[in-house]
């Protein structure tokens, strides 16, 4: 699982956003709710690309009720680390339904168009988190 130390060493302080650019997400993949654009760290382009082709080729799209963000600098909810969301290499989605330290309600087939693809998946964490999909290297 990456940590925020790893990020801090590869991509430096997240408030420079060096790595961070503005992703016009392909007209194939605009999936009702995901922006047309997404504020994300240049690394999560393909594989966040490939999620999104599997939600559809596999039938997962009416399982996205909200995307719930991307980018965000800030601590861990009730901890010190920084989240990977302060460097762009993290979603959100679902988080209504979905929230810190309960039972995940995504599918299985749902997780895999993203863990197939490289990211892991909070749902499977000792401290739950179903709404959260990072990468799972960088």
């Amino acid at each position: 699982m990456v940590t925020s130390a790893q990020c801090l060493k590869k991509y430096g302080d997240p408030t420079k956003e060096s790595n961070m650019i503005l992703w016009d997400v392909p007209a194939e993949l605009e999936i009702g709710i995901i922006p047309k654009k997404i504020y994300c760290n240049k690394d999560m382009v393909k594989p966040l690309e490939q999620a999104f082709k599997n939600l559809i080729q596999r039938n997962h799209v009416k399982e996205l009720k909200t995307w719930d963000g991307c980018f965000n600098i800030r601590q861990k909810r009730g901890l010190s680390s920084m989240s990977l969301h302060s460097w762009g290499i993290a979603i959100d989605v679902n988080a209504a339904w979905n929230s810190l330290n309960k039972t995940p309600t995504l599918s299985t087939g749902f997780v895999k168009c993203f863990t197939d693809v490289g990211f892991d998946w909070g749902g499977t964490w000792t401290r739950k988190d179903g709404m959260h999909f990072q990468l799972a290297k960088i």
